[in-house]
């Protein structure tokens, strides 16, 4: 499991702070606020995602999604439990998986073995396979509400899980 204190934070900050979020970490030992799962888990309370160095990546990511997939109203309600719906939830799983290919050292095939790993289901058996064969609805529900925006590939899926471009044969 990737922990927030295996990477640097600089980029992360920056990624959701460019999203009107903030990353606010706490000690070693201190409680987490607004945890749903209990600690290390993060935790949201408004537009802000708490997190210690032993918190997952992933959870880190997961939150802030939840808080972004939220009409900016209900964002500033939020405390603690932040999805009311299968939506929102699978929303939430989608672009925590986007999110991750842009932090150096993280990327989505890292969030998603993490994702599986911590014991997210999905239909499909993983976050990949979710990812990759079932989430059409749940990417046109983000791309709708222009959540995927500049942060996805042009062809709508992030670049680790593009098709990679092949050698051309030569023919002699």
């Amino acid at each position: 499991m990737l922990l927030l204190g295996a990477i640097d934070p600089a980029p992360l900050i920056a990624l959701l702070g460019a999203r009107g979020l903030e990353l606010r970490t706490v000690d070693d030992g201190e409680p987490i606020t607004g945890s749903y799962w209990g600690e290390p888990e993060a935790g949201v309370v408004g537009g802000t995602v708490f997190a210690r160095a032993d918190t997952p990546v992933h959870s880190v990511l997961h939150e802030a999604s939840h808080l972004l997939v939220l009409p900016p109203d209900r964002r500033a309600r939020v405390h603690t439990d932040a999805s009311d719906s299968v939506a929102e939830e699978d929303a939430a799983c989608y672009l925590q998986i986007v999110l991750a290919n842009h932090l150096p050292g993280v990327g989505c095939a890292r969030i998603m073995a993490d994702m599986d790993a911590w014991g997210y289901t999905f239909r499909l058996g993983s976050a990949r396979a979710w990812f990759e064969r079932d989430a059409a609805e749940v990417r046109d529900w983000l791309l709708t509400r222009g959540l995927l925006d500049g942060i996805d590939g042009p062809d709508r899926t992030p670049s680790a899980l593009a098709p990679r471009p092949t050698a051309p044969s030569v023919v002699q």
